[in-house]
């Protein structure tokens, strides 16, 4: 798995955990090995043009993605997933820290950072939170798959809640 992080936000953050977190979700969700992805942190001034510019909406978002070829997980255990380009996932760590210590079970800008480069993987597979039986279907799976991760790795406490409206 090809996976890019690049910090251009200015502001320092655990780019290993992104790095890890990207992995284990794809491997999760069954993405093809040699599939590629791209995560990159910016500050808010790029966040909030890029949120006017694609979504048409004001200030900064905490994190957007930019899916490329359409991958999907594959439907049975016995299909082999398509090999491809997933995307790029964009992540604003001046949001994702009042994010964080402003959620219920409060926690530090690299843990939301974690659970957003998660949410980025799953709009890039095709999962979406418009309707209440998507936004289940999509948080139920981020939940999971962040606890996992947070389990190999031996990490106490709640996970993060879901911040991402």
């Amino acid at each position: 798995m090809s996976i890019d992080v690049n910090n251009e936000s200015g502001r320092e953050i655990d780019e290993r955990a992104i790095l890890d977190i990207a992995r284990y979700a794809l491997a999760r969700m069954r993405i093809h090995p040699l599939s590629e992805l791209s995560v990159i942190a910016v500050d808010t001034a790029a966040m909030e043009q890029l949120h006017r510019q694609w979504m048409d909406l004001p200030g900064p978002t905490d994190v957007m993605s930019f899916p490329m070829d359409e991958l999907r997980p594959p439907t049975k255990d016995d299909d082999e997933p398509p090999q491809g380009l997933l995307g790029d996932i964009v992540l604003c760590p001046d949001v994702a820290e009042k994010q964080g210590a402003e959620a219920p079970t409060k926690h530090s800008m690299d843990e939301e950072l974690q659970l957003l480069t998660v949410h980025g993987v799953l709009h890039l597979l095709g999962y979406d939170h418009e309707t209440p039986a998507e936004r289940a279907e999509m948080f139920g799976l981020q939940a999971a798959i962040v606890d996992g991760w947070r389990a190999e790795r031996g990490l106490t406490g709640p996970s993060p809640a879901p911040t991402t409206t």
